[in-house]
């Protein structure tokens, strides 16, 4: 994984940009006090650690990449960021009133070791809220039609909902919501499937080397001959057939709020 964001850390924040929207909908789920202290776990280089901290809020980051955390210093360094991970923080037990994962679970070494962790750091009552995809709201993804072992390899390593839940519930975690989430058009934030309705995304190399998918897990002749085709379906519009075929009711995304027991 670390070497993975050293690579990607390169020209990160050119795409990858807090958007306002996810920035909102993890605050109200987090439901942060004035005078609490957070933890943005996996937080690369602090786009939405900073958005957090700008509503009011004081949080810190957690990165296993001294790069991303480089970048994240060099927006605000009043805030603390520290090398380490989710399956060790470093942190005092008990010494954090909410926790926010957002896409990163699925980097995580050890899903119960983390969450154990986790649990171990958070306060009484504190939310820990989990911004995610599964490998079932993967599989209605509309590039696995262009990039089908990209998407293939992207779901292996992403961990099931089922898993997920287990994990928290046997680290002393209670699932308290779970919310889908539909990419929107304005999406600022330019992860994995931000293109759903704009294909013509995928043809930024910014945007790929920004998405982990495309810039770790892909091969070149695979993401050329996926995009030649993107772009002879977007010139007949047999795009919109292809991603009507696609269409689903499960979300693209998800929010998984949790609290400790």
């Amino acid at each position: 994984m670390i070497p993975k964001y050293y690579k990607i850390g390169v020209g990160y924040n050119k795409t990858r940009k807090p958007d306002a929207y996810l920035v909102n909908r993890m605050l109200f789920h987090l439901q942060p006090e004035a005078d609490g202290v957070y933890l943005d776990i996996g937080c690369g280089t602090g786009n939405y650690t900073n958005e957090f901290q700008k509503k009011g809020y004081h949080f810190m980051g957690i990165d296993p990449s001294e790069g991303m955390l480089k970048e994240a210093r060099s927006k605000n360094a009043s805030i603390d960021y520290r090398i380490g991970t989710a399956e060790k923080t470093g942190l005092k037990s008990s010494s954090i009133d909410g926790i926010v994962a957002s896409l990163s679970v699925h980097h995580w070494n050890h899903l119960k070791k983390a969450f154990l962790e986790l649990n171990r750091v958070l306060k009484p009552n504190g939310n820990l809220v989990i911004f995610t995809s599964t490998p079932e709201q993967m599989k209605g993804y509309w590039l696995n039609h262009y990039f089908p072992k990209m998407l293939e390899d992207s779901m292996v390593q992403m961990p099931t909902l089922e898993l997920v839940k287990e994990s928290l519930v046997k680290s002393g975690f209670q699932i308290i919501n779970k919310e889908s989430y539909f990419i929107k058009p304005d999406l600022e934030d330019k992860f994995l499937y931000c293109g759903k309705e704009s294909p013509e995304l995928y043809f930024d190399e910014n945007i790929r080397h920004g998405i982990s998918s495309f810039s770790d897990l892909s091969n070149k002749v695979e993401v050329e001959y996926g995009l030649t085709n993107l772009r002879r379906d977007i010139d007949s519009s047999n795009i919109k057939k292809v991603m009507k075929s696609y269409q689903n009711n499960l979300g693209d995304y998800l929010y998984l709020v949790a609290n400790k027991q």
